[in-house]
Order: structure tokens, then C-alpha cells, then sequence
């Protein structure tokens, strides 16, 4: 990539100009002065041009800073995730299990992105926590408060077949059957869900699922979610309103209104000796930098003796430092065997459906961002299936939730101006040490609750508008597109608000596992705003152009697909999403039968795809 040549914009020209060549930094060098160093030096990245595309490697210092980087920006969304799932089976009191539960996260972070990039769709895209998984812990905790009381006494019966008499036995469950147990089932139903998942992938049935749902199914659907994880956002920042509004205004200042702003930063390389970059650091690490900030108010405040909270004191959690080992490695069934519970599987498995449509969404995101071809069909049900197979894998190694692709990283390679896939790879390695390194969990668990709070409205609050962004494609004039999404987010709110205010008494059928079945399902704002809203978009009449079907269906021909072209719209080649498998298998008969791997006999067709056209194609 030494050679190649990067395209510049000016603030006062539409004119592209050509730049020199990049330097060992891959930054455009300038005219070197007489001394030794360069007062003010500006890198000027176009808003389009990346200084390293997916095949770039860039050099290995460049590469570990690029991972870091973009390791951090994430990492307050495991944080927070795992927290939630944390407080959902009971485990808010355990921090060793805390630290076990985040080890785990980052680890399967880590190893799901290093699949995605090695076998899946191949493109730079960061695989994280999902956060659709969560609405169904949140109906439990919502639905049933008491069920992390150990005091709760239980009775059991057994037959004793000598005396011919059942004996009724009382017990009192301990804290930590309850929280084992808690996450057992959550093993279980995560792994049939990630299986399903995988399915989808495999057989090529996304194609299928895009025939019925669009985005007047998936936006009230997802919004549903944001709007009701507002809860876990207001428990946490109620501890202490003041550090964490402080936390959220930050971030909000640092990302938004600097957003503009680059920060002068010093850096010094043999070439050019010592010299000052500017980039917008500030912008890229806003959430990491507000929650320093709220971190370290809240260690001053707890020294002063202001906070009388244990959630919002930094002193709590030096135990947990001080007993977390410096090594943990996760495994299988590391919180016991699997079980499985049928409400919170059917909760999962909405929230696969909607992260399937999500990460294609995704791909063809990060496609745009990177300038290479849309990624054909077997590109997407790979990256499909191989999500599907690490869901699977995160239930068993007890994480309590699945890995989805992150579009927030997909942004940051447009600030980043870094898309290269050799990036990505270190920075999966770098989420398997910090899974890995058990004091490193220990630390970040130790964060106060309205720190976290604090973070969670700024990253909460992009979630909605991302969601509400994807209207763009729904005809807003008609009646029928708002009645729709309307009614399914009012319902989606109503049915779970009623079974809370109902409590014991909402479904009492005389047999406990269907009550508790039933009441799990009508307290997840997913499933009655997702039905209602698939039902209603494709019953009512409609036009696919008013739906929005025909934007989110518009995808590349399959002759679009075959051919393996760069222009000047695409810097790089469709050959970018060839599977990794010997050379000597790609041209066997059977791969046309395989959804998921190129078949050898489409022969290139050589076509110009328009920008314009593929970023009408294009949702995020």
C-alpha cells in the first residue's frame, strides 16, 4: 500500500485533488521544514478516501494502536451489558461472578470477531454484545421482583413408594441456586436460539425473512428496545442523579459539540522527527473519556465522605480487585450444565430475528464505508451462520447473551479513515487477553452504577436515533405506514405495562411452569410489538415501494455479484469476500448447492455499479 494514492476534498472546492504518496505512517507527508520539528501538521483525509483499505496492512506498531483504539471505543457497551444480565439472574451481590460474567463477554467478543474476520462475511466489522437479548432478562426482573429473595421459602413433594404416602417438603433456596440457576436456563435457551440463528445463515433463509418483514416491522421492534432498556438507565443513574448527568453531558459535549473540532495531538516518527497531528480523539473515545471523568468525581466524592451509596462509592469493589485472579480462562458450563426454560427462549428468538436483519443491514454498511462491492449472498449467509454458531457458543460458555455486529465501529472507520481487516484480527486478539486477564475484568466491574448510568443515556440514546434513522425508507406521507408503527409501539408499551401492574394474579391457568411461560411473553415489549406490526404491514394493502420493501430488498444482482471488478467507485474488488478453504475445492460441482460458499460457474460480467445506486442500496 506504499505505493498507492488517497484523494482530498477541500473545505472551499468540491475538486478532488491528488496527494503525494503516504509515508511509512501512512499519513500524507508535507514538505519537511529546516529543524527538526514541525509546529502544526494537519492530516488531510477526505471524507470518502481510506488511508488503509480492507487487504492493507499497515505497519505493526500502527496496527496494535489502530486495534487499541478501536478496542476501547466499545468496551463500555460489554461493560454495561454485562452488568445488565448481571442483575437479571440475580447476581448484582457476587462480584466474583460479575468479573467471571464480563471475562466471558470479552472473551467471546473476541472470538467472534476473529470468526467473523477469518470465515465469515471477511469484512472489518466488530463483533459485540447484543443488546436485543437483553428485553427478555428485563421482563423477568420486571414481572417477577421477588425471585432473587433466598428467604422465599419453596415446597416440593415426593412419592415414597414403602409408605404409599407423597411427604411435602420445605426448603429455602439459597442465593447462589438461584443465581446458578438463573444462568442455566439462560445457557440453554441461547444455545437453540444461536442454533436457529445459525440456520438461517446456512440455508440462505434470510432472503426469506426479507419477503415479510421490513422496516415497518423492524423499527418499532428495535425502538421497543431502547425504549425499554430506559429502565436499567434509570436505575443505575438514580443512585446519584448529580455524577451522572455529569457523565452523560461529557460525552454528549466531547461527541457533539467538538465534534467538529480536531485535537492537536504530538506524535514523532525517524522521518520527519518530532511533529503534531490533528485528529478528533475526543470525538472517537467521548463515552471512555466521560466515564474516566465520572469515575474519578466519584473516587473523590467517596474520599470526601459526600457519597453515602455502595452503588455510587469507589471503595466497595477493592475486594473484588484484591480476590479476582490475574489469570481466568472461560470454559463450557463454567456456571453449570444447561437447562432450558421455553419464555425466555421464545424472547431470544425475536432477538435473533432482529439482529439477523440488523447485521445484513451492517454489511452492506461497512461495505459502503470501506468502497468495495456490496457483499454477495454467500458472503452474508456466512456471516449469518457464523454469528448464529458463536450465539451457540456464548450459551455455552454462560455469557447470557449473544454477539451481534457493532454498526458504531463501522462509523468509526469513517473517522478512523482505517478499514483493514489485519486490524481487526489484532484487535480480536486483544478482546481474548482482556477475557483472559482477570484482574482487567476485576477493575472496570469496580465502576459506580451512575457512571454507567451516565454512559448508557448517551449510547442508549444514539441506539433510538439509528433505529428512527432507518424510517428513511418508509413512505412517511401515507396513513397506513404511521397507523402501523404507531399502534405496534403503543401496544408494544401497553401489554408489558399491564402484565407488571397485574403482578401474581396476570395468568393464573393452575399449572406454575405455563403461568410463568405466559406471563414472561406478555411482559416482552418485543413479541406483542413485533407480531402486531409483521401482521399489520402485511395485511393492510400496500405498495413495496410505500413499505419500504423495494429500498430494503434492493440488493446486488447475482450478475453483479459474480463479476470482480474496481472502479472508481470501488477501490477494491468483490474478491475481498473469498472464503478461506483450499484452492483445489473452489471449483467443485457441489459448492452451486452450498448457500453460504461462491459458486464457481457464474462468470464475471463486466458492469459499472453507479455509487448513487449503491447508496440507495445501502440502509445502516
Amino acid at each position: 500500500m506504499s505505493g498507492a494514492k488517497m484523494y482530498s476534498r477541500s473545505d472551499n472546492s468540491a475538486t478532488m485533488t491528488l496527494m503525494e504518496e503516504k509515508d511509512q505512517n501512512g499519513f500524507t507527508p508535507h514538505p519537511e521544514p529546516e529543524g527538526d520539528i514541525t509546529i502544526e501538521d494537519e492530516v488531510h483525509v477526505t471524507d470518502d478516501a481510506l488511508i488503509y483499505g480492507v487487504t492493507d496492512n499497515p505497519p505493526i506498531h500502527l496496527t496494535i494502536l489502530f486495534a487499541f483504539q478501536t478496542a476501547l471505543l466499545s468496551l463500555a457497551n460489554q461493560l454495561a451489558l454485562s452488568i445488565m444480565v448481571a442483575e437479571a439472574v440475580c447476581g448484582e451481590t457476587n462480584g466474583m461472578f460479575k468479573t467471571r460474567l464480563l471475562s466471558t463477554t470479552l472473551f467471546m467478543d473476541g472470538i467472534t470477531t476473529l470468526m467473523m474476520i477469518l470465515f465469515g462475511v471477511r469484512l472489518p466489522l466488530f463483533q459485540g454484545a447484543a443488546f436485543e437479548y437483553t428485553v427478555p432478562l428485563l421482563a423477568l426482573q420486571t414481572l417477577d421482583p421477588e425471585r432473587c429473595d433466598p428467604q422465599i421459602i419453596t415446597e416440593s413433594s415426593f412419592y415414597n413408594s414403602t409408605l404409599n404416602i407423597s411427604i411435602l417438603v420445605n426448603r429455602t433456596t439459597s442465593a447462589d441456586d438461584i443465581l446458578y440457576g438463573q444462568v442455566q436456563k439462560l445457557e440453554g435457551s441461547l444455545m437453540l436460539a444461536g442454533f436457529l440463528h445459525f440456520l438461517i445463515g446456512a440455508t440462505g433463509l434470510v432472503g426469506v425473512l426479507l419477503r415479510f418483514i421490513g422496516p415497518v416491522t423492524i423499527v418499532p421492534t428495535i425502538l421497543l428496545i431502547g425504549l425499554y432498556m430506559t429502565r436499567t438507565a434509570v436505575k443505575f443513574i438514580s443512585y446519584h442523579w448529580g455524577i451522572g448527568l455529569m457523565t452523560a453531558a461529557i460525552s454528549i459535549i466531547l461527541s457533539l459539540y467538538l465534534g467538529k473540532y480536531l485535537l492537536p495531538i504530538p506524535v514523532w516518527t525517524r522521518k520527519r522527527g518530532c511533529h503534531t497531528i490533528r485528529y478528533p480523539l475526543h470525538q472517537v473515545f467521548s463515552i471512555l473519556i466521560a466515564i474516566m471523568v465520572g469515575w474519578g468525581v466519584s473516587g473523590i466524592c467517596t474520599a470526601a465522605g459526600v457519597l453515602s451509596h455502595e452503588k455510587a462509592r469507589t471503595d466497595v469493589g477493592i475486594d473484588i480487585v484484591n480476590n479476582a485472579s490475574w489469570f481466568y480462562v472461560p470454559h463450557p458450563t463454567q456456571f453449570g450444565p444447561p437447562s432450558f426454560d421455553v419464555s425466555i427462549f421464545v424472547g431470544f428468538f425475536i432477538a435473533t430475528i432482529i439482529s439477523v436483519l440488523d447485521s445484513i443491514g451492517d454489511y452492506y454498511a461497512c461495505a459502503k464505508t470501506c468502497h468495495v462491492p456490496p457483499p454477495p449472498s454467500h458472503a452474508v449467509n456466512r456471516g449469518i451462520a457464523i454469528e448464529g454458531l458463536c450465539t451457540t457458543l456464548s450459551g455455552i460458555m454462560g455469557a447470557g447473551h449473544a454477539t451481534s455486529t457493532y454498526g458504531g465501529n463501522i462509523g468509526a472507520i469513517g473517522i478512523t479513515k482505517v478499514g483493514s481487516r489485519l486490524v481487526f484480527l489484532v484487535l480480536a486478539i486483544i478482546y481474548i487477553a482482556f477475557g483472559l486477564i482477570g484482574k482487567f475484568s476485576a477493575v472496570f466491574i469496580t465502576i459506580p452504577h451512575p457512571v454507567l448510568g451516565g454512559a448508557l443515556i448517551t449510547m442508549f440514546g444514539m441506539f433510538i436515533g439509528v433505529v428512527l434513522s432507518n424510517l428513511r425508507y418508509v413512505c412517511l406521507s401515507s396513513t397506513r405506514n404511521i397507523a402501523i408503527i404507531g399502534t405496534s409501539i403503543l401496544i408494544g408499551l401497553m401489554v408489558p405495562y399491564w402484565a407488571e401492574l397485574q403482578g401474581k394474579d396476570l395468568v393464573l391457568t393452575g399449572n406454575f411452569r405455563v403461568d410463568n411461560i405466559l406471563k414472561t411473553l406478555l411482559g416482552n415489549a418485543n413479541l406483542s410489538g413485533a407480531l402486531l406490526a409483521c401482521f399489520l404491514d402485511n395485511t393492510i394493502p400496500g405498495t413495496l415501494d410505500e413499505r419500504g420493501i423495494t429500498s430494503w430488498q434492493n440488493i446486488p444482482s447475482k450478475a453483479q455479484e459474480s463479476e470482480n471488478l474496481v472502479t472508481d467507485d470501488f477501490k477494491e474488488g468483490i474478491e475481498v469476500y473469498e472464503p478461506l478453504f483450499p484452492q483445489k475445492w473452489r471449483n467443485s460441482k457441489i459448492l452451486k448447492y452450498i448457500p453460504f460458499l461462491p459458486d464457481p460457474k457464474k462468470k464475471p460480467v463486466l458492469e459499472t455499479v453507479s455509487s448513487v445506486n449503491y447508496e440507495e442500496n445501502t440502509r445502516v
